[in-house]
């Protein structure tokens, strides 16, 4: 019944067959085609089916398309779709949907939110958010139960840290467990907080699973619209593709129905979520590849360790601010070179989480195992975050073919507490996108939304000043690892579609490509850094057809 379930999933409909097209023809005060030394162009034409034919000059292109329909983008600036590399859809949905606490600085403004999100639920529901972070707060010590009991002592609340590593409950959530969670056990790969033997109500990594098991799923329509939701901000801020990591089977199936129905206004690239149905979907039936060519299956998204914020990030040498701890590998090394293997063998790309430098060292020692003479091929195995990494290890990726997959927003997230963590030696290696560029390894740039904004303009602008939204620390932060505007856009673009082999079809505004591309208010490459965040968003397209427009 289950492979039944499974071919229903892969199954394609039958492609609709083409119809000869009307050509529209763009014009824009500039439209940055993203190819390698090239200069801006003033138009550019597709056709209907959202193929580009030509790009160049506006008088070239309107008598080469004598009656094209015109779309005149008023002296704004056009450039390639952005492309997050590393994202969750489902998760940014289901954050549209819950609780926010990202950005609280304090207890007790989780509190203030939460009780004002809690006036719209039925009795009985659980309280569910995401986005709380203790870095922020003035005491920077992890929450507990106790903090939350006095406003919810019935109504159970689970909420998920910023990074999704951590969750915090209150006491009825754990009692709703129907565990003791007493004495000095831990979970496989997980982590419960306890103070005297008995469990703070922090549960960090494989140890969210004992509270989220009791958690009643989302239906179909909570799903539906969380997906939706999650469409229209991906769209809104100029995202056209997204790497979405870790998409159960189930999840597979509701992305397939808007791909069917014409509602699916990303490209998803999905990733399945580690050793499970989506990968033997994978290995039974072959790469998903959806006619629409908005949604494709061909990798799987495995994870070494936890998180920097939370102490889950495995690291070779104690934590500076906890001594005697050194992380969290999330799965075993035996089942991760398990894993590792069975996607190797059907021809399935790895993508694997590792944040701390010993996370991303036995990543590199297995791929290279794996890999053996094959380190050579097009491979394009990716290391999700490579947010620490001992500076010998660095040249490895290069050497193995292996891309780093990285989020620019998290260096500017973690900075105000990354040194504590880390102390200074190790920062040499931490957040390294230079010294990754200058090694000649491949960066494909993301957010990792929801733990970051969605908004790629804030990547692009932490990767070219290594600063806060209000400028600190002057200069930057770790100054010596900034790059260049060209540098960013090239990880959000071409980057971001050579890692999920779509470099043909996507990721510059070339003859043969997708007419996929963003129309901003003004020039980013004229900006001053300062006002890249601010740079409007005034329509964002995929194959030729705004799936966004500004109000």
């Amino acid at each position: 019944m289950r492979r039944l379930a499974l071919a229903f999933v892969f199954a394609l409909a039958p492609s609709l067959s083409a119809t000869a097209a009307e050509v529209t023809v763009l014009t824009a005060a500039r439209i940055h085609t993203g190819e390698s030394g090239a200069a801006p162009v003033e138009a550019m034409a597709w056709d209907g089916e959202g193929r580009i034919l030509a790009t160049g000059g506006v008088r070239e292109l309107l008598a080469r398309y004598p009656g094209a329909e015109r779309i005149d983008a008023a002296g704004r600036t056009v450039i390639p779709g952005l492309i997050d590399a590393h994202a969750h859809l489902m998760g940014l949905g289901y954050a549209l949907m819950r609780a926010d606490l990202a950005g609280a600085d304090s207890k007790a403004e989780i509190l203030a939110r939460l009780k004002a999100f809690e006036a719209e639920l039925p009795k009985g529901a659980w309280l569910l958010g995401r986005g709380w972070d203790q870095n922020r707060w003035p005491d920077k010590a992890f929450p507990t139960a106790a903090d939350l009991d006095a406003a919810f002592p019935e109504r159970p609340v689970w909420l998920e840290r910023v990074d999704g590593h951590a969750g915090w409950g209150n006491s009825a959530a754990l009692r709703a467990a129907g565990r003791d969670f007493s004495g000095d056990w831990q979970v496989d790969g997980g982590r419960i907080l306890r103070e005297n033997g008995q469990a703070t109500g922090v549960f960090v990594d494989a140890a969210m699973a004992l509270i989220e098991a009791v958690i009643p799923p989302p239906d179909d329509a909570f799903r539906e619209e969380a997906f939706e939701r999650a469409l229209a901000e991906s769209a809104k801020y100029g995202l056209t593709g997204v790497h979405d990591m870790g998409v159960s089977l189930a999840d597979l199936a509701l992305y397939r129905r808007f791909a069917d129905s014409g509602r699916l206004t990303l490209r998803v690239n999905a990733y399945a979520d580690g050793d499970s149905h989506a990968l033997t979907a994978l290995c039974a039936f072959g790469p998903l590849a959806h006619p629409s060519g908005r949604l494709r299956m061909r990798g799987v998204k495995l994870y070494a360790d936890g998180a920097l914020g939370s102490r889950g990030a495995a690291l070779l040498a104690d934590y500076h601010d906890e001594h005697g701890h050194r992380g969290l590998l999330v799965t075993a090394p035996e089942a991760l070179e398990a894993a590792m293997r069975k996607a190797r063998d059907c021809g399935v790309q790895v993508a694997t989480h590792a944040i701390g430098d010993r996370g991303n060292r036995l990543v590199l020692d297995l791929y290279q195992k794996l890999l053996g003479e094959r380190a050579s091929t097009d491979h394009r195995w990716r290391i999700e975050h490579a947010q620490v990494v001992a500076v010998e290890d660095i040249p490895r990726f290069a050497a193995l073919g292996v891309l780093a997959s990285m989020q620019p927003t998290h260096a500017t997230s973690d900075m105000p507490w990354a040194g504590d963590r880390l102390g200074p030696q190790r920062l040499a290696g931490a957040y390294a996108w230079r010294r990754f560029l200058d090694a000649g390894v491949r960066m494909p740039f993301g957010s990792d939304f929801p733990v970051e904004s969605v908004d790629p303009r804030l990547g692009l602008y932490a990767a070219v000043t290594r600063q806060d939204l209000e400028g600190r620390p002057p200069g930057g932060w770790l100054p010596d690892q900034k790059l260049d505007f060209a540098e960013a856009l090239h990880g959000f673009t071409i980057a971001a579609a050579h890692a999920s082999f779509d470099e043909h079809r996507l990721g510059t505004l070339a003859p043969g490509k997708r007419a996929d591309f963003v129309i901003l208010d003004a020039d980013p490459f004229e900006l001053p850094a300062t006002d890249l965040p601010r740079n409007a968003v005034h329509s964002t397209w995929v194959d030729g057809r705004p799936v966004y427009r500004a109000p």
